[in-house]
């Protein structure tokens, strides 16, 4: 895949350095030709040596080498590259780019570079969550940069949580789709709700429903597959997605999507809106455990906001909207009823009488309807073979707001 390939790798002085080792092999048995620059920090790290063997190139460190005389040409580098490739890439080195300081010859690099640059942050839970941080990936996001999120697990402060660099073939898996393909949502952002939300009802209680969120993870995947950048908005579930093309926002409540969504939506090319949000929600949510002493117990419930009307009321023009209709009866006229309402270009049907489909299954049968209320009534499958259903459907979505 990566036969001919040119990559520059830029590593960071961080603990997640040792993984450069494993992705300089695997580029370079995939076929590519990798020049190494590392900064000072780096290569307290990790050696030198052991990077220049595995490259077969010389690392560079610094402009120039007193040793040898040689100069590094910063503007060389960045115009011989078909990508830059920055991983571990540090806040401090993040924080350089996205304020255009060139201080070290990667930075330099980074400057001078024509080809798509990459990055896959490496650093502790809270350094990862700080303003700053989030404040720079957004800007180095403003100028084409793409990103690798970190992923959550141990880190080596002792904490627990999201700042791990992400694995080397995952990286791998991310480069193959940024250089060796162009799906056919390339360059278009996705917007997608998973799960169902809790609401509160007091500090051990909780109004929710069955909702696994497999439909809205295989989506997810599936728009990453074909190419889009996703944003995906996930209520309490167990999953996970480790595709570099896919960053997980977790959220309880239907407030915390509302105000999820809310960020992401005015940016979203494609918006997947699968999550099953709670209608109502406690009026009041008590602030202590509430005892069982009374005979009957009421509570009082107020209206969630209708987060899916409100996008379709708010839809730009060329924006795709999708939404999910789970019913019990009347079905296919509560989803047109939706469709219509709710300003929708595809409305995704399934029905809690069909064995095998709705809340909690591997499977599911959906019937696709889109606002030209063309419909697809789709066997039971896989919810995997569904997302690709749902997907292919986007797409004629999108062919049929280009041509009109």
């Amino acid at each position: 895949m990566f036969e001919g390939k040119k990559i520059v790798l830029g590593i960071c002085g961080s603990i997640a350095a040792y993984k450069a080792a494993l992705l300089t092999r695997l580029l370079v048995k995939a076929g590519a030709e990798v020049k190494v620059v590392m900064t000072d920090s780096a290569a307290a790290f990790i050696g030198p040596l052991t990077l220049a063997t595995l490259s077969k190139n010389e690392v560079q460190r610094a402009y120039y080498q007193q040793e040898t005389g040689k100069w590094n040409s910063h503007v060389e580098l960045g115009l011989w590259a078909d990508a830059l490739l920055i991983a571990p890439a540090t806040a401090n080195t993040l924080a350089k780019m996205a304020s255009g300081f060139c201080d070290n010859l990667l930075t330099a690099v980074y400057l001078s570079a024509r080809c798509p640059v990459v990055v896959a942050p490496a650093m502790d839970l809270d350094m990862w969550k700080h303003p700053a941080t989030q404040g720079n990936i957004d800007t180095l996001i403003l100028h084409g940069v793409k990103l690798i999120n970190p992923v959550a697990g141990e880190l080596a402060s002792g904490l627990n949580g999201q700042g791990r660099m992400a694995e080397p073939e995952d990286i791998l898996t991310f480069l193959e789709t940024e250089l060796c393909t162009q799906g056919p949502l390339q360059g278009k952002t996705a917007l997608v709700t998973a799960g169902p939300t809790y609401e509160a009802i007091d500090p051990v209680r909780f109004i929710g429903n069955h909702s696994s969120g497999k439909m809205g993870y295989a989506i997810a995947e599936e728009l990453a597959a074909l190419g889009a950048q996703v944003e995906l908005v996930s209520g309490p579930v167990s999953l996970s997605i480790r595709h570099p093309q896919v960053r997980t926002t977790p959220v309880v409540s239907g407030l915390e999507m509302e105000q999820a969504i809310d960020q992401l939506a005015a940016h979203a090319d494609i918006i997947v809106m699968s999550a099953a949000v709670a209608d109502y929600r406690p009026a009041a949510v008590a602030q202590k455990k509430i005892k069982k002493k009374d005979a009957q117990f009421s509570i009082d419930l107020v209206k969630t906001t209708d987060i899916l009307s409100r996008l379709g009321r708010l839809k730009k023009d060329g924006q795709v909207l999708v939404g999910f209709a789970l019913e019990t009866d009347s079905e296919e006229t509560n989803a047109l009823t939706k469709l219509k309402t709710k300003n929708l270009d595809l409305i995704v049907l399934n029905s809690l009488k069909d064995q095998g489909a709705g809340f909690g299954f591997d499977t599911n049968k959906v019937t696709l309807i889109d606002s030209s209320l063309k419909k697809n009534i789709f066997p039971l499958k896989s919810k995997k073979e569904v997302a690709a259903d749902v997907c292919r459907a986007i797409l004629d979505v999108i062919r049929q707001k280009t041509i009109s």
